[in-house]
């Protein structure tokens, strides 16, 4: 399972890999980088992403870009 995220103009996405969640920054050509930077706590559910990438990434913030939010195309 694969979540892609707006976050805060930047396209990234989450899945779960051997029971952790594990994050990608997406390219615009499709390709992903992972982020080993951030660790998304193993307990989360995936209804809790969007608020904590908000608040992990929140200084990154824009008047453009004010939230995180899930994408649709979730492949």
């Amino acid at each position: 399972m694969r979540l892609k995220f707006n976050v805060f103009g930047k396209v990234m996405s989450v899945s779960r890999q051997s029971e952790e969640w594990v994050l990608f920054l997406e390219s615009d050509v499709g390709m992903r980088i992972r982020i080993y930077d951030v660790i998304i706590p193993s307990d989360l559910n995936k209804e809790e992403l969007a608020q904590y990438l908000d608040d992990i990434y929140h200084e990154s913030a824009t008047a453009s870009y004010t939230s995180v939010f899930q994408l649709n195309d979730n492949r």
